[in-house]
């Protein structure tokens, strides 16, 4: 089984998880993206990885779910969300957002961490930190950051959770975070993968996936989608869409099965004011 990845250090131990749990013979085949560097929205994460996947030089390739758009290159299918790891968000250099000091600089590179940050303590200064988890966390040990935001999952799969100095569980976190997504040719065997497959975890980002798909989200605007799975093969979403200065956000919390949930969230959500957010929420990274 030949496992198409990322060459970052991040992904390499992603596809290693996916790899171990496998019982056929596997091999990682890390995919430049530099290819698709130029572009502005999700795609330039598994574009190259797509490619691959569709000339026949991988057999599968292992995202980060929260990195999948919403539509896949004709031919292609996510066919497996594997266990989920904790989906939240960590803050390096505190313990909390509470115990930060008044204009405090916290680094983050999510357009998403930067407005929920901003709504939560308007007080603070928020800067875009760039680099992989290992480059962040050294300009936060210079002293360029106070506190940095990242996945905690991020953290945990580098080994690295010993720099979480306390759990953001104020912030809602992105569509498929904490979440690999496998994706592969529509011709693969279904049961070829079924080690892989988590009921809840693909329930979870099954119904965060359609949310953001009926919002039109895109890298532009802030949306959190959080699911939880319930008995009974039902789901507890939790979302959030605000301004990118944070000055206004609208939340929901429904129930539901997994399929059509974020359809009916994004209805309550676009009811209450979510729409015109949106479009000020383009403008706003627009100018900026």
């Amino acid at each position: 089984m030949r496992i198409g990845t990322r060459g970052s250090a991040l992904a390499l131990a992603q596809a290693r998880s996916v790899a171990g749990r496998l019982e056929d013979q596997c091999e990682l085949v890390p995919i430049a993206t530099s290819g698709a560097a130029g572009l502005a929205d999700k795609s330039r994460w598994v574009l190259d990885l797509e490619q691959a996947l569709l000339d026949g030089t991988i057999d599968i390739a292992v995202h980060s779910a929260k990195d999948v758009p919403a539509h896949l290159a004709p031919g292609l299918e996510l066919v497996a969300i594997p266990q989920r790891a904790d989906p939240r968000d960590a803050i390096c250099g505190a313990d909390s957002l509470a115990s930060l000091p008044p204009g405090a600089r916290v680094g983050t590179s999510s357009l998403r961490r930067a407005a929920q940050v901003r709504a939560a303590r308007e007080d603070l200064e928020v800067a875009t930190v760039r680099g992989n988890v290992d480059t962040r966390l050294r300009k936060l040990a210079d002293g360029q950051y106070d506190a940095l935001v990242l996945a905690l999952a991020g953290l945990q799969r580098l080994d690295r959770a010993a720099e979480a100095g306390g759990i953001l569980n104020e912030l809602v976190p992105a569509a498929g975070q904490g979440a690999l997504a496998v994706e592969a040719r529509s011709e693969l065997p279904a049961d070829a993968l079924e080690a892989l497959r988590d009921p809840d975890a693909a329930a979870c980002v099954t119904a965060e996936r359609e949310l953001t798909r009926a919002l039109g989200a895109s890298c532009n605007t802030p949306v959190g989608a959080h699911a939880r799975a319930l008995d009974g093969g039902r789901v507890e979403l939790l979302a959030w869409v605000g301004l990118p200065d944070g000055s206004a956000w609208v939340s929901d919390r429904h129930q539901g099965d997994p399929v059509g949930l974020g359809n009916t969230v994004a209805e309550r959500l676009l009811s209450a004011g979510a729409g015109e957010l949106l479009r000020r929420a383009e403008r706003q990274v627009g100018i900026a």
